[in-house]
């Protein structure tokens, strides 16, 4: 039986369609996340929020808040945690890349603040900079990155974020395991240390599983 790492621990349903497939796995949280103390401005209208951790520690912070603020998301799962409240998305995008664009192209002249880790990424803030959007960045978490080396050889290594990639990177060897990322930002990551990276078709980790269980079954 083939087996597989999974840098996020599942949820049942999840490892069900590894199971049932036939496929062995391991499981551990590459990364932990710590919420920080954070302020939203009354003139805040547009949010950009580019992960589920980020839309989860707003929540917090805005329960009881009736505001009509437009959202402007990255990936299905973390869009669906906003349907779930009955908040509009003005719009989802695959990646923050892609959500750069849209902004510079549709909203040139609008103010957005972003919702992001201590470690965010670089690339949305550089597209709406270069684009000349105003942006204030709203530090709301920060990603602890949990080392730990295994001495087996996996089928495959699924990645969620480019942190986990950092995380499992700094303790392991790519070696010559097949990679599954769930998105071109965490692939992009991947890049660096193996050429044998395989990206989901969509931002959900069961269209990562899907693509693990075509490839090594």
């Amino acid at each position: 039986m083939p087996t597989v790492l999974s840098t996020k621990k599942l949820l049942p349903n999840q490892r069900e369609l590894l199971l049932n497939a036939g496929v062995s796995f391991v499981e551990y949280d590459a990364i932990s996340i710590k919420s920080l103390p954070f302020e939203i401005s009354k003139d805040i209208k547009n949010i950009v929020i580019t992960s589920q951790n980020a839309a989860r520690v707003f929540f917090e912070k805005t329960i009881g808040l009736d505001i009509a603020y437009k959202y402007f998301i990255v990936g299905q799962k973390t869009a669906a945690l906003f349907s779930k409240k009955g908040l509009k998305i003005e719009k989802t995008a695959q990646n923050s890349t892609e959500l750069g664009r849209f902004i510079v192209k549709n909203h040139k002249n609008d103010h957005f603040s972003y919702f992001c880790s201590k470690q965010r990424r670089e690339e949305l803030p550089t597209i709406l900079k270069e684009g000349k959007v105003s942006l204030d960045e709203i530090i709301t978490y920060e990603t602890t990155l949990n080392l730990e080396s295994f001495n087996q050889q996996f089928d495959g290594v699924l990645f969620f974020s480019p942190s986990g990639i950092d995380a499992f990177a700094k303790a392991n060897a790519f070696q010559q395991t097949y990679t599954f990322c769930i998105g071109e930002t965490t692939a992009d990551e991947a890049r660096k240390y193996t050429d044998k990276v395989i990206v989901a078709n969509d931002t959900t980790v069961e269209s990562v599983i899907a693509k693990v269980v075509k490839k090594i079954m």
